[in-house]
């Protein structure tokens, strides 16, 4: 598993962000079954990098929590069983990993939310990363039914690693 982290905020986090990172992309890989070595990127921003990002991607011009940017297109969530068929396109033919996307988080919002919700910033960056690293493996919220599946796993996967509230 190769788990690329890029920390371009100017405030840090005091706290063990990449392994809390890596931890948790590797139990949400474990939970939905991954049955390959991937490969994730992350970087951590602040709110106004994130709005920029959010508002060329999403037409959305305001700052967000987390962005996900999957690189697989599933039938359904987390059906790897077709991937092979299109290794030139999901694989990296270098490492042989499966090449899942990438995730952006707000370490303002990693703050703010941390203390709006009363819990620990390294919960809420697991929350974050939970949350996107299901988005890379094909779920989406957009349908309350969707969104309930989301919701339980995320919280499932969370707690699997001990990351409570």
């Amino acid at each position: 598993m190769t788990v690329n982290i890029e920390y371009e905020a100017e405030k840090k986090l005091e706290l063990p962000y990449e392994t809390i990172i890596r931890d948790v992309v590797e139990e949400s890989l474990d939970y939905e079954g991954c049955p390959y070595e991937a490969e994730v990127s992350v970087i951590l921003t602040d709110n106004e990098s994130i709005r920029e990002i959010n508002r060329d991607h999403r037409q959305i011009d305001s700052p967000t929590d987390v962005l996900s940017f999957p690189m697989v297109d599933y039938e359904t969530p987390s059906d790897f069983s077709r991937l092979e068929d299109y290794a030139e396109d999901y694989f990296n033919p270098e490492t042989g990993e499966l090449m899942l996307g990438d995730i952006v988080i707000s370490v303002d919002k990693v703050e703010e939310q941390a203390e709006k919700y009363g819990h620990s910033e390294g919960r809420e960056l697991a929350f974050l990363v939970a949350h996107s690293m299901l988005h890379l493996c094909g779920y989406d919220h957009m349908a309350d039914e969707e969104r309930i599946v989301m919701e339980r796993k995320q919280e499932e996967i969370l707690e699997r690693r001990g990351y409570r509230r």
